[in-house]
């Protein structure tokens, strides 16, 4: 998974369809508790669907336990990029009320830095 660090406060991550989207989440997932456990600050986080056709249930539980994780530290997630396919899964879920949606990754990044 290309993980960029767009800012100090801004790291962006691309991910693919299965199966290295799970393992994609578990490396940023990683990534970010070792950053908890240093007690440096965590960077809000944009992931990038562009790639991804369809979502499952463990793909829908990595995403929730990313956003829960940020929003504990007082940090953003913001998903762009989402097809149709991915789109339904989340419709359906009614997951379409819980995580921040841009259309690119461009507008997200407008996002975040209008918003700090």
């Amino acid at each position: 998974m290309p993980l960029n660090t767009w800012s100090e406060n801004i790291m962006i991550a691309e991910l693919n369809d299965e199966p290295m989207f799970s393992e994609d989440m578990d490396g940023l997932l990683l990534r970010l508790d070792e950053l908890v456990k240093s007690e440096d600050p965590l960077p809000n986080v944009i992931v990038d669907l562009k790639s991804v056709a369809t979502v499952n249930s463990s793909n829908l539980g990595a995403l929730l336990k990313l956003r829960t994780t940020l929003g504990q530290n007082d940090r953003r997630l913001m998903i762009c990029s989402v097809n149709d396919g991915v789109w339904t899964a989340l419709l359906a879920t009614g997951l379409d009320r819980v995580f921040a949606f841009s259309e690119d990754v461009t507008m997200a990044l407008a996002t975040l830095q209008l918003e700090a």
